[in-house]
């Protein structure tokens, strides 16, 4: 029944993810949109609003999907949210197919699932163009008396036919719908009619009553998936009467499943009988030939390599201008706030904590922005699905599909757009393996941590003749490890947690189209919209959360021991004349001073307390206690680590990013355990140090997006403990095995 008034009505659209469903969707609700998650499911719902002759209609844009034949989770919250069984959902007063109107035939078979609901309908026939540059004609107004609903064509991308297709929705909605005859046989019917007095029956004892759509579900979803969903807790008879009603059909002829492909195949032709006239032969589209290149193993595979290397540089470099922009945007506001309030644990949560957290959270933007805008590009005009066709036989090796590969190639930006990527994965265990596996691949903010240590203590050694160098052979090592170690976990999460079949990788290859620049653009502001909006809080919040770790107890009396010292730089600095040549080594003693009373408070801090507890188990990876200590800071983001180890050797706040940046390489090179003459830092601690972070979930972002991403805090907590032991253990091999080596 539905929850709908007068004055709100709600209109579903439903259609397949290649009939332009998402960009028709864009062009009804403007920027009137809103992403969310159904209660108690991690499926995204995305609503929108549409005001058209003085009526506000509220649109539902569905779970792509083929056919109303619900066997995941996404394509029952779309069956449930038809028939009004979604919490927080009203059933829908109207629902919006869209077809692709070069592919009607196979488009109708979800039309005909909806018919059977008894919602009053509009088609909208869609990509009309495309089917006319393949010679189709089709008599739309024939095809609208034989459906017995409104057909209307459109062009989504470039917003052609929006305005009829609002007018249609709205005459629409008011009227009822008009009874669908079914298309199955007797015999099926029959036995449906039988099951349901079957479940009123159970209903009168407490089991809940179900649809007539549901009920044949029921018997023709052998995967036993909605048994499983709808008839958890029912008399166990009914599984066999089920199972029963299946024999007897399939005695009489009409074998389930088949028997539905049979029955409405049989209908779409007698539908479109006369409506569509093709070409006598077919034409050879610029689609066609553009995928003998596009999808060809060499030539295809070739493209799509530079394709995804000019997209993950662009991810990787454009995105610098506009961090930097945000960045002296960030510092310009922290040192505004820095020079306007008093010295003291306030100014230190507002400059560290407030502002250095939200700048941490939009430093991710320009990266979200630049992937989504070319994932709404390659998905607009159609190449995406070319991408994950090429590379399914790579991946199912593994058990997962072609669709996980662009959310992993854009991992090694960043994984937080990676993640999000997911979306598009329609298999549950494949987008949950994918999520799991997507922070091992060596991210941007990786790099900070292998540039300092491979610079300080890898030696330039060439390799190879001139070709290579022990650098670059070390640095590729890294992002090799994450490779290798992602290809392994997603092989036994596929064996273990996420067990279950490798799905068969079918997907229809829409025609290619220019993308629409509004739809683009509105897709690429969304998401990142998306992101400030379900991230940006709980980051800020863990960002505090480090910097209290950090700054208490903050007993002044760490100062103490450098007091005097410091007082007595100030008053020379303070009688030195401005141009006085002796004022640049008097700043850089107070400056190295700053550092050590930083560090001090560091050790004395409530992180630094717990580096000295931890270091009894990292002593094994050739670790003291201040590189534990910056192992934990690091936890909010990986590059933080660079920052700690500066300020806990003593060196003040460093600057990842600055060419100058031998005075903390020296500092590591010249550490030595507290009491003695022995040095920190060697090459096996460095490849150890370098390990971990290549392996380890420091990164309070993505855990965060994971738990977003998943609906569960179970998720995040399992990737934390799995990639944080595994990369415990690898770095323990390696710093063992290279003691062994040197």
């Amino acid at each position: 029944m539905s929850h709908s008034t007068e004055n709100n009505l709600c209109v579903a659209l439903i259609g397949n993810p290649n009939t332009g469903k998402s960009t028709l969707f864009s062009a009804l609700a403007g920027v009137r949109q809103r992403v969310g998650n159904y209660p108690g499911v991690t499926v995204e719902r995305k609503t929108g609003q549409l005001t058209h002759r003085a009526r506000q209609l509220t649109l539902i844009d569905l779970p792509g999907t083929y056919s109303l034949a619900p066997r995941s989770p996404d394509e029952m919250v779309a069956v449930d949210v038809l028939l009004g069984r979604q919490n927080d959902a009203p059933r829908p007063d109207l629902v919006l197919c869209i077809v692709d109107a070069s592919n009607l035939q196979r488009n109708l078979y979800v039309v005909s699932q909806v018919l059977e609901l008894g919602l009053p309908t509009v088609l909208a026939l869609n990509m009309v163009d495309i089917a006319a540059s393949r010679g189709i004609t089709i008599d739309v107004e024939r095809l609208s008396r034989n459906l017995g609903i409104p057909v209307v064509e459109v062009q989504a991308n470039r917003r052609q036919g929006v305005d009829r297709l609002k007018d249609a929705l709205v005459e629409q909605i008011d009227r009822p719908a008009r009874e669908h005859v079914s298309p199955f046989p007797a015999e099926f019917q029959n036995e449906v009619a039988a099951l349901t007095r079957r479940l009123e029956t159970a209903s009168s004892n407490g089991q809940a009553s179900l649809p007539r759509y549901l009920v044949e579900r029921l018997l023709l979803d052998t995967t036993g998936y909605l048994e499983d969903v709808v008839l958890e807790h029912a008399d166990p008879g009914l599984h066999g009467a089920i199972a029963e009603a299946r024999t007897r059909l399939a005695a009489a002829g009409s074998p389930v499943p088949a028997v539905e492909a049979m029955a409405r195949y049989g209908w779409i032709g007698q539908v479109l009988d006369g409506i569509v006239v093709r070409p006598r032969e077919r034409r050879i589209t610029l689609s066609d030939r553009m995928d003998r290149v596009l999808t060809h193993r060499l030539w295809g595979t070739l493209i799509f390599v530079l394709l995804m290397v000019v997209v993950f540089q662009a991810v990787f470099s454009w995105a610098a201008p506009a961090q930097d922009l945000i960045d002296a945007g960030v510092a310009h506001v922290a040192q505004f706030a820095e020079e306007h309030m008093a010295e003291g644990a306030l100014r230190s949560l507002v400059v560290d904590g407030l502002i250095g957290g939200v700048g941490g959270v939009l430093a991710f933007l320009p990266q979200i922005f630049i992937l989504f805008f070319f994932i709404a590009v390659l998905e607009d005009c159609g190449y995406m699905a070319r991408a994950a066709y090429l590379m399914d036989k790579l991946m199912v090796r593994v058990g997962l599909s072609g669709k996980s590969f662009i959310p992993l190639l854009s991992s090694f930006a960043c994984a937080i757009p990676g993640i999000m990527a997911t979306r598009t994965i329609e298999n549950r265990r494949d987008r949950l393996t994918t999520i799991l596996i997507a922070p091992l691949m060596s991210c941007s903010a990786r790099l900070p941590v292998y540039a300092l240590l491979i610079t300080a203590f890898i030696p330039e050694r060439k390799l190879v003749g001139d070709l290579l160098n022990l650098q670059g052979v070390t640095l590729a090592a890294m992002y090799l490890i994450g490779i290798v170690t992602a290809t392994i976990v997603a092989w036994v999460l596929k064996k273990s947690l996420l067990r279950g079949p490798t799905p068969p990788f079918v997907m229809e290859l829409p025609s290619y189209k220019m993308p629409g620049p509004s739809i683009v653009l509105h897709r690429m502001f969304e998401r990142g919209w998306s992101f400030i909006r379900r991230a940006g809080t709980l980051i800020v919040a863990v960002a505090v959360v480090v910097w209290a770790s950090l700054y208490y107890p903050h007993d002044p009396a760490v100062e103490a021991p450098y007091a005097e010292q410091k007082v007595a730089l100030e008053t020379r600095l303070a009688e030195l004349p401005e141009s006085a040549a002796e004022r640049g080594d008097l700043e850089r003693e107070l400056a190295e001073i700053d550092g050590r009373i930083a560090g001090a408070y560091q050790e004395q801090s409530i992180l630094g307390r717990i580096g000295h507890a931890i270091e009894p188990a990292v002593r094994p990876l050739g670790w003291d206690w201040r590189i534990g200590c910056a192992a934990i800071a690091s936890f909010p983001a990986r590059e933080v680590v660079v920052a700690t180890l500066g300020i806990i050797y003593n060196l003040g706040e460093v600057d990842v990013d600055d060419t100058q940046a031998a005075g903390l390489n020296s500092a590591l090179q010249q550490a030595t355990w507290e009491g003695t003459e022995e040095k920190v830092f060697n090459i096996p601690v460095a490849l150890s140090l370098m390990v971990f972070f290549a392996l380890c979930a420091q990164c309070a972002a993505t855990l965060v997006v994971i738990k977003r991403e998943t609906g569960s805090w179970w998720w995040p907590v399992f990737t934390f403990v799995y990639m944080t032991g595994l990369a415990y253990v690898a770095a323990l091999v390696t710093y063992q095995v290279g003691m062994l080596i040197s």
